[in-house]
């Protein structure tokens, strides 16, 4: 058994002398429908950390790219970030971002492992965004306290990767430099599955992908991910310009992925157009299908629902990282419970879409999805027509 075999087996040990659940179908404490119905309301049991604006790829999806930079300013004290999530009350699970988090090993060893260590010593499940393209050494060092480690992946070769990978790139990226670090992404991906390390891979459906996600699932299967993720794209940032992809075709390429998909896996849909309440009859047979299909979930949406971003290097709080949304708080300021409540009960952008449909266990659309796909249409006035 190697390093980090062992430190995940420790780790495994640990979990169960302090009960924590296992991350299943089952009981995904990312989905906000959890504490509604524990507690009927929205509660803020999600924490997001952005804690990188550095990274070394330039993908055209990136939905934060503008915010990315060369040379990172110093980001504000640790101990105030952990003042602030130990404030938060219902604290359920905490997410950190970026940029590429594991750019930098100084923020890996000063803020990434101590944040994790934190959310394990308190019974917090733990996520880290990112490419996967970094040295091996960093993921090793926050492995022993992770519980998702989550890559985005929409490729089903290196020529793929180079062309989504670099487009923003105030440089030539050769396609050798790019056939490396794919390969490096693979390598870790399946040397840390291998080792026990819990990863999702996400897909984007795009103009790209649409028609090649049973080939991009067969990848990230033989990589060993434990699940995989797939949203829709939505224009924010890099991809505000991009093709976007009609809503029938994004049926069609979920039915297609649905009939070629490893069962055994778990298929996690997000931010999905298709709700309960529409009376599109294409719309509720997806619905239908995806509910009663094995190893298949739809999330809610955390954003906005039981979820603020923390930017750590402005102190800025946003209810998403990607949206189009001004920060309408500061970490220096308050509690974050108290600026999630102002953001449920004050902000008119809040009351377009806090609809919640209990017999479907749906929060209805998010911001994005709503402005993209139902411009106008308000959800409140409408009833599912199917549970």
């Amino acid at each position: 058994m190697n390093q980090l075999q062992a430190e995940k087996a420790a780790n495994t040990e640990q979990r169960g002398t302090v009960g924590l659940k296992t991350i299943s179908p089952a009981y995904d404490p990312w989905d906000p429908i959890r504490s509604l119905q524990q507690y009927g309301r929205h509660l803020l049991t999600s924490v997001e950390m952005t804690v990188a604006q550095a990274c070394n790829m330039r993908c055209e999806h990136c939905a934060v790219g503008h915010t990315l930079v060369a040379n990172e300013p110093p980001k504000l004290p640790l101990d105030l970030m952990l003042q602030r999530l130990e404030e938060v009350e219902h604290l359920e699970t905490i997410s950190i971002t970026g940029g590429e988090p594991m750019f930098h090993e100084k923020t890996v060893k000063e803020y990434i492992v101590p944040l994790l260590k934190y959310a394990r010593e308190r019974g917090v499940r733990s996520q880290i965004n990112s490419n996967l393209t970094m040295d091996m050494r960093r993921y090793e060092m926050v492995a022993p306290y992770l519980d998702v480690m989550h890559i985005s992946f929409n490729y089903t070769c290196m020529e793929d990767f180079h062309a989504v990978g670099f487009t923003h790139s105030s440089h030539e990226v050769k396609s050798g430099a790019a056939g490396r670090l794919y390969e490096r992404m693979i390598e870790n991906t399946r040397k840390l599955s291998e080792a026990g390390m819990y990863i999702s891979a996400e897909s984007m459906v795009n103009y790209r992908t649409h028609d090649k996600l049973s080939e991009i699932h067969q990848i990230i299967d033989e990589m060993g991910c434990k699940r995989h993720e797939v949203h829709p794209m939505y224009p924010s940032s890099f991809a505000e310009n991009l093709p976007v992809l009609p809503i029938e075709q994004l049926r069609t390429s979920i039915h297609r992925l649905l009939d070629t998909r490893n069962k055994d896996m778990w298929m996690l849909f997000g931010t999905l157009p298709f709700f309960s309440c529409n009376s599109n009859e294409e719309d509720q047979a997806l619905l239908r299908r995806l509910h009663r299909e094995p190893m298949v979930t739809v999330r809610n949406d955390p954003d906005g629902r039981n979820r603020l971003n923390v930017n750590l290097f402005s102190g800025d709080i946003y209810v998403t990282d990607f949206a189009d949304i001004p920060a309408f708080g500061s970490i220096y300021s308050g509690k974050l419970d108290d600026t999630f409540n102002a953001w449920l009960n004050e902000h008119p952008l809040s009351r377009t879409v806090d609809c919640h449909c209990p017999q479907a266990s749906c929060c209805g659309p998010n911001l994005l999805v709503a402005d993209m796909y139902y411009r106008g249409v308000n959800f409140k006035e409408r009833t599912a027509v199917m549970s």
